[in-house]
């Protein structure tokens, strides 16, 4: 445990969870789309949607959506900033089946064209939860650099993924594994101790079987 662990984060209130969590979420959405957000459709749930107005989460996560980060003072101007930014975004109630009180679903278009779907829930204290990608199961922090990697579920793929990471010298921290159902579509989340270097991602790429690959950085 450190210090941070006790006496919370740093960060632009009021709330760790409603505001910095909030951020965070919106901070880790943009570095997995790997390109400027030009629209947002933000859905809201729970007590986000409920007492969201008051701690500022729809400021907060439009302002992690622009790469703010929680102890960011621009925050609170955040909606004018996108606006000169070019980014368009709505608001609006989220439908979510056995999901945390603070969760949002996000719907995220790039400046290339790029989509992405997110569900990201905000724990306490700051520290979040990325529940879902694309409609998958993911469950990851944002702690660690993270790779995604949505695949059809047949042999060996695990092992291209995990040698490819031995061979970089890449750590694997933890290894989730999903499946829609046996033969279909499945993902695997690997968060690691150490970055992958970007050609090591393309090469994924473009193996056969692999539907797309996802990456979350933690250079800043």
């Amino acid at each position: 445990m450190n210090i941070f662990d006790i006496v919370g984060p740093v960060m632009v209130g009021p709330s760790s969870s409603h505001t910095a969590g909030a951020v965070k979420i919106g901070y880790v959405a943009r570095k997995l789309m790997q390109e400027e957000v030009v629209e947002a459709k933000i859905l809201l749930y729970g007590s986000f949607l409920a007492t969201g107005d008051g701690h500022g989460t729809k400021y907060a996560l439009v302002a992690g959506l622009l790469g703010m980060e929680p102890d960011d003072a621009r925050i609170p101007d955040s909606f004018e900033i996108a606006e000169e930014c070019g980014m368009t975004f709505s608001f609006g109630s989220a439908k979510l089946k056995d999901a945390h009180p603070n969760s949002v679903l996000m719907k995220l278009k790039g400046k290339n064209g790029k989509k992405l779907e997110i569900v990201g829930e905000s724990l306490g204290g700051s520290l979040i939860n990325i529940a879902k990608v694309d409609g998958l199961s993911a469950n990851f922090s944002g702690e660690y650099p993270t790779l995604i990697v949505h695949n059809q579920d047949q042999p060996g793929h695990v092992a291209e993924v995990t040698s490819m990471l031995a061979h970089k010298s890449v750590n694997v921290a933890t290894l989730q594994l999903y499946r829609e159902s046996r033969g279909g579509h499945a993902v695997m989340v690997l968060e690691c101790d150490q970055e992958i270097p970007a050609e090591s991602l393309k090469w994924l790429e473009h193996l056969e079987g692999i539907e797309k690959v996802t990456y979350y950085s933690c250079v800043t």
